[in-house]
């Protein structure tokens, strides 16, 4: 009998797995008009340059800030060329209703009500008799898709928007097609989305909503998934009455129209939730009081497309387009994700990447994504030679520490590992039955540094928290050879085979 399921038998065709999907749009709102502030402060005060004026830019930025803005005159312009390439996409290639999720923030609802009213104007527009051409949309507010920090004016928390306030501002550009929901709000309607902020979000609570944030999102596509309507369809494949239609093409009218979700949200937590999808849990996370190791940078309505295949897996088609800002016109229009725009400054100083730290391990408990750092520092750098003076025969007994082992019974292979935040520099193995320190792998970068003297004085004291009294290192190259030199081993032996080759040993 088969143990396929019902669900996965009909999933089934001649051609495989029918690979169900749905088309994902994230998108950043427009400049907002502390983006504006933020802009011009650099330029009056000289930001990122030895004359920085720090209290003149202080002082404009407390006098011009607030905690939940709208979007500038730019921003408007920039939202209205964004309604003008979304809404023939919408209307042409995309099933109704469209999902639309929003942050609760002014400048990211700003950003949505022109796409909702040209949408509704053309609603308008058809004939109120052919029900098969109503759009619509399914707006939800979600109160999980803030920004990092939160809602808050010279670090006090302001409550934000509630309800219906957010409604107030919605309703007039949508249709009775379409249909407004709110995610996470506080019970009370009258409260706003931040109405339980402390102050400032702290970076470890924007990871933890990140978190939260992508469980929801992944939790909202399944079901959409799970519908098992006729706009989800393997989009991989072309039906006969399809041949015609161009796959690229983003704005003729398509046979069948596929289900489309659409995120309005902001640029540092669009970072934090991309790297979850890209990367998923456990490896996103970063140091705490270090803003970034890989940002996603996109520019003011910057659109990333994505694919969603259900349980978490995507599909990233492209990331931070401005298709409808790509005319010369508009080049003045592109905002919001430059260098000089303020994303440089997101990548920590060398200062705090350059500390290090030293962590030893049995090989089979290291975390994941140390050992796939040490797994490629190994295949990139470590000679074919490995361990020639002690592993020539695994079976054959080896007069080592004074005394004859099996080189293969009951081995405790240990890892010394040197970080640098979480980049792996420096690793080693070491052999606690033959005390031998191999695989000493050192990025070239990080000989400058002192992740060798810290790697080889992390494995004298653990030889000696083992109760051993002699530490062994095979060297090949003269570089090694002097570095082992001084720092107080003795040549053992050469290598009967590799004159090149010497064998170390450090005595307790």
């Amino acid at each position: 009998m088969s143990s396929k399921s019902s669900e996965e038998n009909q999933e089934e065709h001649s051609e495989g797995y029918i690979h169900r999907s749905i088309s994902l749009k994230l998108i950043r709102h427009a400049e907002s008009r502390n983006n504006e502030v933020y802009r011009k402060a650099r330029l009056l005060f000289r930001g990122g340059t030895e004359d920085f004026d720090s209290d003149g830019w202080n002082a404009y930025v407390d006098k011009h800030r607030v905690a939940d803005p709208g979007i500038s005159d730019k921003g408007h312009l920039q939202a209205n060329r964004l309604a003008q390439y979304l809404e023939p996409h919408l209307r042409n290639q995309a099933s109704h209703p469209v999902r639309i999720i929003t942050s609760p923030m002014t400048r990211t609802i700003e950003t949505l009500m022109p796409t909702l009213s040209i949408l509704k104007q053309k609603q308008n527009d058809q004939s109120s008799s052919d029900s098969s051409t109503a759009l619509g949309c399914q707006v939800t507010v979600n109160a999980f898709y803030f920004e990092s920090e939160g809602c808050h004016l010279r670090n006090i928390p302001e409550p934000g928007m509630n309800q219906s306030q957010i409604r107030n501002l919605i309703d007039p550009s949508i249709d009775e097609q379409s249909c407004l929901s709110f995610e996470g709000f506080p019970d009370d309607t009258s409260l706003g989305w931040y109405e339980d902020g402390l102050g400032p979000e702290t970076r470890s609570q924007s990871e933890s909503r990140a978190d939260k944030f992508y469980l929801w999102i992944c939790e909202y596509l399944d079901k959409q998934l799970e519908s098992g309507d006729g706009d989800i369809f393997d989009a991989g494949v072309t039906l006969p009455f399809e041949e015609g239609e161009k796959e690229f093409d983003k704005i003729s009218p398509r046979k069948r129209k596929r289900r489309t979700a659409i995120l309005v949200g902001h640029g540092d937590f669009m970072t934090l939730l991309m790297k979850r999808i890209v990367a998923g849990f456990g490896h996103a996370i970063e140091n705490d009081g270090i803003p970034h190791r890989t940002a996603f940078v996109h520019y003011n309505t910057g659109i990333t497309e994505l694919e969603y295949f259900g349980r978490g897996r995507f599909l990233v088609m492209a990331t931070n387009q401005t298709l409808h800002l790509r005319h010369s016109d508009d080049i003045d229009l592109l905002s919001g994700g430059g260098l000089k725009d303020g994303w440089s400054y997101i990548m920590p100083p060398d200062k705090s990447i350059m500390n290090e730290e030293v962590s030893v391990a049995f090989a089979d408990k290291l975390e994941d994504n140390v050992r796939e750092q040490t797994c490629a520092m190994k295949n990139l750098y470590a000679s074919k030679k490995r361990n020639s003076f002690l592993l020539e025969n695994n079976d054959d007994a080896k007069e080592i520490n004074g005394s004859a082992v099996k080189l293969n019974s009951r081995r405790k292979d240990v890892s010394i590992v040197v970080k640098r935040g979480l980049q792996v520099v420096a690793c080693a193995s070491f052999d606690d039955q033959t005390c031998l320190l191999s695989d000493v792998i050192i990025r070239p970068s990080a000989k400058r540094g002192n992740a060798w003297n810290a790697l080889v004085e992390e494995a004298k004291v653990y030889t000696a928290k083992i109760q051993r009294n002699r530490l062994f290192v095979e060297a090949e190259t003269d570089e090694e050879k002097l570095f082992y030199e001084k720092n107080g081993f003795l040549v053992e032996k050469e290598n009967q085979t590799e004159q090149s080759s010497l064998l170390f040993v450090w005595n307790c």
